[in-house]
């Protein structure tokens, strides 16, 4: 390849300084940059073996070491879709360091990956939601707690990040509107259904207090029973359980409740750009997967129910 470098930095301090750039001037999620961490540094650790001994830099990478990396991938029995997320971290990697004149050209340039279909999203049909609103049931705090993190996910279409990330004043009961910071640190209001402002409403007014230790000051919306803020991994255990006891079989997950909240709105007749604005898509393209899903189940319906089909 033609790269030079116009420093000598090795991968590992490189790396270093594209997480910094993705985690304070993108302002991408921990999670995120987490997963582009683990990516490079999968990457880096490899070619310290293949390329030893001494330190490798970002100018050393070139298409033949790629090539073998892929196939070093999977050998080692990695998912068609984990190698392709691995050498899109690659592409970030070294796009950045381009634009930082660390090195003239992209290695990645010289390598044409296929083209993977995306999966189409699994949603939970209407029925199957209205079973899982319902599963906390009623008359305590928990229920009450529950019951108004699950309405408020499937009327907003929040991520699970987002809706642990909330605080009191994000969320304007009178309005029925929610603030939030998505991916990038895009700000976007969403508006709330009566339903779930209700049932907000039911929880911030009788049962957060009951969270609370005595004296304490939290300004997170949703607590645990010690006080603390829901998380992540707490609030999918609550749903796996909800979902087993409401009789889902079908695999369940928080982002699951995102996709039925996109595909219902659409078969409601709800417009593409409105719902790409509702969950804080930067690209059209990726709402568009959800029209995807409905072409499938109007070919089922056709294909069920047409007399000559």
């Amino acid at each position: 390849m033609r790269t030079q470098p116009l420093r000598r930095n090795t991968l590992d301090e490189t790396i270093d300084v594209f997480l910094r750039h993705m985690r304070l001037d993108r302002k991408l999620s921990h999670n995120t940059v987490t997963a582009y961490g683990r990516d490079l540094a999968r990457f880096a650790g490899w070619v310290d073996k293949a390329r030893a001994p001494g330190p490798t830099q970002p100018a050393d990478v070139d298409r033949d070491l790629l090539f073998d990396y892929l196939v070093t991938l999977r050998d080692d029995g990695l998912h068609p879709r984990s190698i392709a997320r691995h050498m899109s971290s690659l592409r970030s990697y070294f796009r950045h360091l381009v634009e930082l004149r660390l090195i003239t050209d992209s290695p990645m340039n010289l390598i044409d990956l296929p083209r993977l279909d995306r999966d189409l999203p699994d949603v939970l049909s209407p029925e199957e939601v209205e079973r899982l609103l319902a599963a906390p049931g009623r008359g305590t705090a928990r229920a009450v707690r529950d019951t108004a993190m699950l309405e408020l996910l499937y009327a907003t279409g929040l991520r699970v990040s987002e809706l642990v990330r909330l605080n009191l004043e994000d969320v304007d009961l009178q309005a029925g509107m929610v603030r939030t910071l998505g991916k990038g640190g895009r700000e976007r209001l969403i508006p709330v259904g009566e339903t779930a402002r209700d049932q907000l409403l039911t929880y911030v007014r009788d049962a957060r207090a009951r969270f609370l230790p005595r004296g304490a000051a939290v300004n997170t919306l949703f607590l645990t029973g010690r006080g603390k803020s829901m998380t992540r991994q707490g609030f999918w255990k609550l749903l796996k359980r909800y979902a087993h006891s409401a009789g889902i079989t079908k695999p369940i997950s928080p982002h699951k409740l995102r996709h039925s909240f996109a595909t219902h709105l659409l078969a409601g007749g709800a417009d593409l750009r409105a719902v790409q604005a509702l969950l804080g898509h930067a690209d059209i393209a990726t709402t568009e997967i959800y029209t995807h899903v409905q072409r499938d189940q109007l070919r089922m319906t056709y294909d069920r129910f047409h007399p000559r089909a």
